[in-house]
């Protein structure tokens, strides 16, 4: 199994960071956290500061499996605007590389670059304007090939559960949601 990657950029939504972070580890995937800043920190929509494993100069993206943006507003803006970061979710959607975005993310990043051209997908209500091409739907999460999309921060479990799913299957999915207490049996 390949390396995952989240991003974390100055003002990322930190339950969708951090919960989507933490079920992947709970299914035994290996995920590293990235700061796009000049620094491994990054301070949350919610003024929480995390400290990131890597700085994105620091990571090969090229045999990731894969990359993942949450959400939350400027952090979905300043993902955006990262070129090392918008070149390597290109390149790996190209290749049929697994992407996947939650909240202002598909709408602020994935939709400019032309990724949800003819694809299902969901965003934060209120920014569907910004998802060029897409099927825009309204369930919690959608999953469209290679592209995993989230609808916000209630979402964060759901998200997180679709990229394990995808990546480990349902046995070791469902251990992380009895483990989580997700359900009772």
């Amino acid at each position: 199994m390949n390396t995952s990657y989240v991003f974390f950029a100055d003002g990322f939504e930190e339950i969708e960071a951090l919960t989507t972070v933490d079920i992947m580890r709970r299914a035994g995937m290996q995920v590293v956290t990235v700061s796009i800043n000049p620094t491994l920190e990054a301070t949350g929509a919610h003024g929480v500061v995390v400290k990131a494993d890597a700085l994105i100069a620091d990571v090969d993206l090229t045999s990731a499996e894969w990359l993942i943006c949450p959400g939350g507003m400027p952090g979905a803006s300043n993902l955006a605007a990262c070129k090392p970061l918008t070149d390597a979710l290109l390149a790996q959607h190209a290749k049929g590389g697994k992407i996947a975005a939650i909240c202002a993310s598909p709408s602020v990043i994935f939709g400019p670059l032309g990724l949800l051209e003819g694809r299902n997908a969901v965003c934060y209500p209120g920014m569907e304007d910004g998802m060029t091409g897409a099927i825009v739907g309204t369930e919690s999460v959608a999953i469209d090939g290679n592209i995993t999309t989230g609808n916000g921060p209630a979402a964060a479990a759901a998200f997180g559960l679709a990229i394990a799913h995808q990546s480990m299957g349902e046995e070791i999915t469902h251990q992380v949601v009895k483990g989580m207490l997700l359900v009772r049996n």
